[in-house]
């Protein structure tokens, strides 16, 4: 019979976020994910901004060829240019994508190292 207790992962959740909740000052709330490994929550942020279509498919986009601009990317997509750039803006700030302006364009390329970095993260986590 397999054994499914969580022995390895000594982590009361209870006593770490009650305890952010009741802090008057709540910014400290780093402080509860001290707990985690950067390795954790660096794939949290990644899959964060990957948790959208939109977000997916301009991700496989831009993996199939080496850049895209903006424009063209507006055009392709059936949403509004201000959501395109939010969803862009999200996969910038998770580091999934890189933005080079070239007036009067904004020519988007996969952050190949982040890339390759999330890929080992996700597989490390589903191989586990």
């Amino acid at each position: 019979m397999e054994n499914h207790s969580l022995s390895k992962i000594d982590f009361d959740p209870k006593i770490n976020f009650i305890f952010v909740r009741n802090l008057p000052n709540r910014n400290i709330r780093s402080m509860s994910y001290s707990v985690f490994t950067d390795e954790q929550q660096q794939a949290a942020r990644f899959a964060k901004a990957m948790g959208h279509p939109v977000r997916m498919y301009v991700l496989e986009l831009l993996n199939k060829q080496s850049c895209c601009y903006s424009g063209d990317l507006s055009d392709i997509l059936p949403i509004a240019k201000s959501t395109l750039s939010q969803h862009l803006k999200e996969l910038k700030d998770a580091g999934l994508i890189q933005g080079e302006i070239e007036a009067p364009k904004v020519k988007y390329c996969i952050n190949k190292e982040n890339w390759a970095k999330a890929q080992q993260l996700f597989k490390n986590f589903l191989d586990y």
